[in-house]
């Protein structure tokens, strides 16, 4: 893994770092003039400078175990402020002690936290007492100690799987004996082989495996125990190929001569871990190996989960390419499988969305999301032979989360968007509804996104909401009707609008059909005027595992929803015209513009994209379409250089970072989600390496050198094809570089400098003008170009 001393502060600036907002006006000035080393250094602090003006901007909450109280995150003077609410009689009081977790933390890390500035956006307590609380970190899980304010990682025991499917041989199984809910049994595996002992003597009772080997063993960490310890069930695993990317570290900070790093890391087509599900009883040692006829070609099981009788375990199944996803329920006597639920699809079932509840914990009744009529939505399910039983929920509109289900009281709680006509189709709402599809109530009415963070018990929630110009509301409302029981914050951004902000604008327009509403946003120089022509530059994330236009306030980065506004501010403020806009083939609205995706990742909405684009030239003058940018990062950098291979005509120059230029060199899980299996020629097609010879207009390709989430040697694939297509570009390689978000605060960022001053130079005064595409213009593959 890289040095965490070296992460690519600047890979994602777009998206993460304000750059610069400069004092002097573009209006009439034939030529933009570099900034002064004063004028940088305010743009590089302008985020934080705006940031920290707004007042009570909050973040959702989070309950206590017990739910007597809640705590969140809100805007301070100086920066966030933790606050618990206790439920009875409301008293507000400090979380915890930010100044000495503060202290912990900067001891933990080796680098000083300010109290106001932790970086974490929401924590729990770890227990009732409120001795500790947890939190992450950039995804790593954190400890603190409310006691003597030690902080420290949270490690879990464990064997890591790359991407989820083929496991890391070289780290060794947790094998802690799993003991049987009746305590008089403890399973584990001993060379290779199921082992199930008494756990008073010790002695092996009936039940030990004996097929178990080094290419097909038993895993200690699939062992699950029947509710009755009648039975158990584990998987004997046959591995998958143990693919690693290695990497060179030609800087690293603790050496002087280079390192090499290597990383488990599958991709589309490799053979992943074949997982064999066995079922033992106890009283006699019997084992069946369960009949995979209904499983084959498995992409992915899930962990065993017994039903509460202890009669009959099931595991969820994916299929390799996700066409197929199936619950599968085995008779604990019998060992005989069938499909509980069974969910196909002509493209892909989108396998990290899926939902199901086994209602009352048996097996006969099953909650269960798809989007088989189209939208997705709600159904119960009879778990006996897979029929449905009635939709629960149905209308053009989307199912976004199940919060809870109520077995007792027969209802589901769950959130969706695009049930309120007029509205934004991608505001998040909640309900409740019975499962008889019947006294549908809604329970956040105000027009904008919600975010509702229910108490345990489910009788009161706090509703958080915003929309990109409408500061967060943070209340408390019965969770009955939705009605408020109190205010709990509301935003205050008066010294920000002062400070220049402006919201930035909503637009819709139709997309390629003529009839689907397309959404973006607009975001113009804060000097802008309206009198002159503006070159445009889109900001583009196109991947299909959700959508990307903000919909929330925060607008500065690092929360959900409302990061790349300011960003999109700063490019703005050089003298354009910066968008952002969800094509079809992202998710959150119906199947069919989803399904635009589908082994077509080059698609990425581009006609969409283009016909909004024209949609707002043809109402605003100042909308300068002959001069378009795009920029973008991992998805993100591939649709960039889509862009630019497939519509150079419309875009006139890109600035693409640490891409997944070719889905055959990147991971297996999201790469295999929307292009399928196996690798076919849908993969070539999109290849932005294959396709190179396509290239039109300015390119600028930026990577980072430890990239551990999209193979670097993808974006030099990319360099070796242009330089065989005879193309001209821009690079940059940043040593020790990583592939995630950076949050620069130190000095001048020269990547930043790199990419505005790509813009500047391809797109300002007459630069796409003089040289429209900069490169020669193939009709055809050149003579010898071939695929790889």
């Amino acid at each position: 893994m890289p040095s965490p001393r070296r992460p690519l502060a600047s890979l994602l600036l777009a998206a993460s770092v304000a750059l610069p907002s400069l004092a002097f006006s573009l209006a009439g000035s034939p030529a933009l003039a570099d900034p002064s080393p004063a004028q940088l250094e305010r743009s590089v602090h302008l985020r934080e400078d705006w940031e920290y003006l707004t007042r009570d901007v909050s973040w959702p909450a989070t309950w206590t175990a017990d739910g007597s109280a809640f705590s969140y995150r809100k805007t301070v003077e100086g920066g966030f402020a933790f606050e618990t609410v206790t439920l009875a009689g409301l008293g507000r009081a400090p979380a915890f002690d930010q100044a000495r977790v503060a202290q912990g933390l900067s001891a933990a890390l080796g680098e000083t936290i300010a109290p106001l500035r932790l970086p974490f956006e929401e924590f729990s307590y770890a227990d009732d007492a409120r001795s500790a609380i947890l939190f992450t970190i950039d995804y790593t899980p954190w400890r603190c100690s409310l006691v003597d304010y030690h902080c420290a990682q949270v490690s879990y025991p464990g064997r890591p799987r790359g991407f989820g499917v083929v496991r890391d041989l070289s780290v060794p199984a947790d094998d802690t004996p799993r003991v049987s809910p009746d305590g008089r049994w403890r399973a584990d595996v001993e060379d290779d082989n199921l082992v199930v002992r008494d756990a008073a003597s010790g002695t092996v009772v009936q039940v030990r495996s004996r097929d178990g080997s080094a290419g097909d063993f038993y895993d200690p960490e699939t062992i699950a125990w029947a509710p009755d310890s009648r039975h158990l069930m584990v998987y004997r695993v046959k591995p998958g190929y143990a693919r690693h990317v290695l990497r060179v570290e030609a800087a690293p900070r603790e050496s002087l001569q280079p390192v090499l790093r290597s990383q488990l890391y599958p991709k589309p087509g490799d053979a992943v871990d074949q997982e064999q599900p066995v079922l033992f009883r106890v009283a006699d040692g019997q084992e069946s190996v369960i009949d995979n006829a209904l499983f084959p070609n498995p992409y992915q099981l899930s962990d065993p989960r017994w039903r509460t009788d202890g009669k009959s375990v099931e595991f969820d199944y994916a299929r390799r390419g996700f066409q197929q996803v199936r619950i599968i329920a085995v008779d604990a006597q019998t060992g005989a499988a069938h499909a509980a639920v069974t969910e196909n699809a002509k493209t892909f079932v989108y396998a990290d969305r899926r939902f199901s509840h086994d209602v009352d914990g048996l097996g006969k009744a099953i909650v269960w999301a798809s989007e088989r009529d189209g939208w997705n939505q709600l159904y119960l399910i009879d778990g006996r032979d897979g029929h449905v039983i009635r939709q629960i929920t149905k209308g053009p509109w989307v199912v976004r989360e199940v919060v809870k289900v109520d077995d007792a009281a027969r209802q589901v709680w769950f959130a969706a968007s695009g049930m309120n006509p007029g509205e934004d189709p991608y505001f998040v709402h909640y309900y409740r509804i019975d499962f008889d599809g019947t006294h549908l109530v809604a329970l956040t009415p105000e027009a904008a996104n919600h975010e509702a963070r229910f108490a345990p018990d489910m009788r009161h929630f706090v509703d958080t909401y915003s929309r990109p110009d409408l500061p967060t509301v943070s209340v408390l409302r019965d969770a009955r009707d939705g009605k408020v029981v109190a205010s709990i914050a509301r935003g205050d951004i008066s010294r920000l609008t002062a400070a220049g902000f402006h919201a930035p604008e909503v637009f819709k327009a139709k997309g390629r059909d003529g009839k689907t509403d397309i959404w973006g946003l607009v975001v113009r120089p804060t000097n802008y005027d309206p009198a002159r022509k503006y070159p445009v530059i889109e900001n583009i994330y196109a991947g299909p595992h959700d959508s990307f236009v903000p919909k929330t306030f925060w607008p500065f980065g690092y929360h959900s929803g409302g990061d790349k506004v300011i960003g999109m501010q700063m490019l703005a403020d050089l003298g354009f015209i910066v968008v952002q806009i969800d094509g079809m083939g992202t998710a959150n609205r119906s199947k069919a513009f989803h399904d635009v995706a589908w082994k077509n990742l080059q698609d990425s909405g581009f006609p969409d994209r283009i016909a909004w684009h024209k949609a707002l030239a043809a109402r605003d003058p100042s909308y300068d379409i002959s001069r378009v940018g795009i920029y973008g990062a991992s998805a993100g950098g591939q649709s960039t250089l889509s862009a630019l291979e497939f519509h150079g005509d419309f875009y006139k120059a890109g600035f693409a970072m640490a891409g997944c230029y070719d889905n055959r060199m990147d991971k297996i899980s999201w790469n295999e989600q929307w292009m399928g299996w196996p690798v076919d020629a849908s993969y070539a097609a999109a290849s932005g390496v294959d396709n190179a010879w396509r290239l039109q207009g300015k390119l600028f390709l930026l990577w980072g050198e430890q990239d551990s989430n999209v193979d670097p040697a993808s974006s030099r694939q990319v360099v070796d094809a242009l330089i065989r297509a005879g193309k001209t570009f821009d690079m940059l390689e940043v040593p020790g570089g990583e592939h995630t978000v950076g949050r620069s605060t130190g000095p001048i960022d020269y990547v930043a400098k790199r990419m505005f001053r790509f813009f500047v130079d391809a797109l300002q005064d007459g630069g796409a003008a003089a040289s429209p595409n900069h490169q020669t213009n193939f009709t055809t593959p050149p003579a010898g170009w071939g695929a790889r």
